[in-house]
């Protein structure tokens, strides 16, 4: 009876070690993948970053380019017209030509930079520059979030499979690796224009 109870008893201390056991190697699982996850989130925002500021900076330098061209017009018109004088002793034809088309030219670019503040009461550039500014702020904060979420699992996987007595289980597993920034990481990206 003795004997029965003690084969009992270490039987019943086996079983709930192998239950422990299997229940921690499933807990080792889900963290393991969890680390995983949490990377794909990470490189998914770097694709965000990489597909959307290209595309944001092309939008902003064409209407940087747009307004720059319209302004640049008035700039060369007004040039063009202040260089076109009529001697009022010398008034004929030709003189009156050139001085109407100097004009003329002056008046057109000028009537397009009135047609492009009437339907954009403010620069649009200067707006795109802001948003484009905005959207790399949350890109980066995007990113810098992923990648703390990220640290925060393998903190968690590794010191799951490290502490006693989940670590009797853990064979298998080796820690995963923490994100750490590269050398130069401290300098913002270059955004040409």
């Amino acid at each position: 009876m003795k004997r029965a109870i003690i084969i009992g008893s270490i039987g019943l201390f086996i079983a709930i070690f192998l239950m422990y056991g299997c229940n921690k190697r499933n807990s080792f699982v889900e963290k393991n993948e969890e680390v995983k996850k949490q990377w794909q989130q990470v490189e998914s925002q770097y694709q965000r970053r990489i597909d959307l500021i290209p595309n944001i900076v092309a939008t902003v330098k064409g209407q940087a380019n747009f307004e720059k061209e319209t302004l640049e017009g008035i700039v060369a018109a007004r040039a063009k017209a202040t260089q076109v004088t009529i001697d009022p002793t010398n008034l004929n034809e030709n003189n009156m030509a050139q001085f109407k088309q100097a004009q003329g030219a002056l008046s057109s670019a000028i009537s397009r930079l009135l047609m492009v503040s009437e339907n954009y009461p403010e620069l649009k550039a200067n707006q795109a520059f802001a948003d484009l500014r905005v959207e790399l702020e949350g890109c980066e904060n995007r990113i810098s979030v992923e990648r703390q979420s990220y640290n925060e699992a393998v903190k968690d996987f590794n010191a799951s499979i490290k502490k006693i007595p989940g670590s009797l289980f853990a064979w298998g597993y080796k820690d995963a690796t923490y994100f750490e920034a590269q050398a130069g990481a401290e300098k913002a990206p270059k955004v040409e224009f």
